[in-house]
């Protein structure tokens, strides 16, 4: 993976199958890289939000990145995420996943207490100055409490401390900002920071993330549907906007199965990796739906409703 080219295309962050016990299934994750590989993706990010890192032990943690990595053999980068709380604790796992063999880091600014911005800054450059893999920040305001700012983002993707930016924020107006300050949709080859990688995080609106100069998109629905994901960033790319609309459109209709579990029952986090676990369970990939504690797990009603996504989406025969 070189830190002179822009990772570019879809990336998704992969789902960690468990057992009923809740310890990892390495048997149906070897066969999800499969799945993801298989459907053509660019890149795997493991140990992200979608993967449940916050909920893995360190044990598990280093069970699913070797897995993965062993899995991939080299066909597709794989990014491991270093998520934790404080610079000492996310060092740890960073020189885990380089021992491990990731090709990339992902980190999110610090959390449980507050930090400063440029408590943020140390914190990223201190981790690459550390672990000489190439730096991918994760902007996620919702868990961790800091948005990272698109002056921050640009100091440091021009000085070298970041290679690229996962945008999970949720604000679509900030992510158009950063493009801007790194020198536009097509000025950014020759702008402060020519090789850095803007990902959206938004399964629903990758089509106009690709349009404004993002590079791609870590999806949490392309465990589900990589090959899906794949032909809306081609169409994209190709210029072929109405069948890049027609793929999106598609997407978003799959994408309703993150709610299937009653809202007045579970949290939505539960929801969602849950169907998003029952879906690769119908298309037999995990052997299991199981989310890690103390999630709560979708009863039958909500599993069915994932089904009939599926089916409405193509990929499960029309009864």
């Amino acid at each position: 993976m070189s830190s002179s080219q822009p990772l570019r295309g879809v990336v998704p962050p992969v789902c960690t199958p468990l057992d009923a016990s809740g310890e990892v299934d390495t048997a149906s994750l070897v066969r999800h890289v499969e799945h993801l590989v298989g459907g053509g993706v660019h890149g795997l990010f493991a140990l992200g939000s979608s993967s449940e890192v916050a909920f893995l032990t360190d044990r598990q943690r280093a069970l699913v990145l070797e897995t993965v990595v062993e899995a991939v053999a080299g066909r597709v980068p794989v990014l491991a995420g270093v998520i934790d709380m404080t610079t000492p604790r996310v060092l740890v796992h960073a020189e885990a996943a380089r021992a491990a063999g990731a090709d990339a880091l992902v980190a999110t600014a610090p959390f449980y207490a507050r930090t400063h911005p440029v408590e943020i800054a140390r914190h990223f450059r201190t981790l690459r100055a550390r672990v000489d893999l190439p730096l991918y920040a994760y902007d996620l305001p919702v868990s961790v409490h800091s948005k990272l700012s698109a002056a921050l983002v640009r100091e440091l993707a021009a000085d070298g401390t970041l290679a690229g930016l996962k945008d999970s924020s949720g604000d679509e107006g900030s992510l158009r900002r950063l493009v801007v300050a790194l020198g536009g949709r097509h000025g950014r080859a020759d702008g402060p920071a020519p090789s850095f990688s803007i990902l959206t995080g938004s399964e629903l609106t990758v089509d106009t993330a690709l349009l404004v100069g993002a590079d791609g998109v870590v999806p949490g629905l392309g465990n589900v549907d990589p090959a899906g994901y794949v032909r809306l960033y081609e169409a994209v790319r190709g210029g072929d906007l109405d069948r890049a609309v027609e793929e999106q459109e598609r997407l978003v209709e799959l994408f309703g199965m993150v709610d299937a579990g009653p809202e007045d029952e579970m949290g939505r986090n539960s929801s969602a990796i849950g169907a998003f676990k029952h879906a690769l369970r119908l298309l037999g990939v995990f052997a299991t739906g199981t989310t890690a504690a103390p999630q709560i797990q979708l009863g039958d009603a909500s599993v069915a409703l994932v089904e009939a996504r599926l089916r409405g989406a193509g990929l499960l025969p029309v009864r």
